[in-house]
């Protein structure tokens, strides 16, 4: 029988901001393979988790809940806005706002060093971090300014990530692993995902595509996983009729349902796994088939 075995490495997971995103999934599965998990949450979210890990109410205990019966317990919590590559870059405004001055650090670079100088480096990288402003806009009506913006966060913060994070994943034993997650929107015309969202999924896996080459001198993979519709809260907020949408892909799906959460962790678990030992710079579509169909 192949086992996945993690045990020992220390996954960095980013873009949790609750229980029920594709992140969290993901931090599970690592978790129950025996990875060490960070969360770098973005800093006005990281009270919201830590609340979320403490939580009582059966939901959330249910959320926590590790296939072995045990409790989803990161081994610790980091803030990181992924708008920002430096302190230096943060504007006099944020770092006034007292969601952000509590933290001394939360820029990618000091994130990284700072996870990486204390767990002696990093295995397992995962992206999963996507904003718009105007989100709720189509693309013909998103504003230059949300534009720019959606495409440093979106697209712009993996190249960030992992320029920063390729000195603590250089030569790890089995090779390091990045993951990050893209939607087929990169590809298609997909019209209510606006705010200029498509085009930085676009840009997502190019730039995917080519930070496998440069870091793969250093045993780092660089792969991308690309879920079908699944109703997390980020979603629903995008377009109220969110089920309706996750209706016809399935229907028009060849497995005809569908995906789950769990199914999109399962297979970056694959991907972060020796399993995938030479697997990098691919697009990896956990969606049912929906992406091979016309409709």
């Amino acid at each position: 029988m192949i086992s996945i075995d993690l045990t020992g490495k220390v996954a960095l997971v980013t873009g949790v901001g609750d229980n029920l995103s594709f992140a969290w999934y993901i931090s599970k599965a690592l978790q129950a393979a025996g990875a060490k998990i960070v969360l770098a949450c973005h800093p006005r979210v990281v009270g919201i988790v830590e609340g979320l890990l403490r939580s009582t109410q059966p939901d959330d205990v249910e959320a926590r809940k590790m296939p072995d019966g045990s409790d989803f317990q990161p081994t610790k919590i980091v803030p990181c806005d992924a708008s920002y590559d430096t302190m230096a870059d943060v504007p006099a405004e944020v770092r006034t706002d007292r969601r952000y001055a509590k933290f001394p650090e939360y820029s990618i670079q000091g994130t990284v060093d700072a996870v990486g100088n204390e767990f002696g480096g990093i295995d397992v990288l995962i992206h999963s971090i996507a904003f718009s402003r105007e989100i709720k806009n189509t693309l013909i009506d998103t504003s230059r300014k949300a534009y720019h913006e959606a495409m440093g966060i979106s697209s712009y913060s993996l190249v960030s990530l992992v320029r920063a994070a390729a000195p603590h994943m250089a030569n790890r034993p089995g090779g390091a692993s990045v993951v990050g997650l893209t939607y087929v929107a990169g590809e298609r015309v997909v019209p209510h995902y606006g705010g200029g969202m498509g085009t930085c999924k676009a840009a997502l896996q190019m730039d995917a595509k080519q930070l496998a080459w440069f870091v793969g001198d250093k045993n780092v993979r660089v792969n991308l996983i690309s879920a079908g519709p699944y109703a997390s809260r980020a979603a629903r907020a995008i377009n109220k009729d969110f089920d309706q949408l996750i209706d016809h892909a399935a229907a028009h799906s060849p497995l005809r349902r569908p995906i789950g959460p769990d199914e999109v962790a399962n297979s970056v678990l694959y991907l972060c796994s020796p399993l995938a030992s030479a697997v990098t710079g691919q697009i990896l579509y956990v969606d049912c088939g929906y992406n091979i169909m016309g409709t």
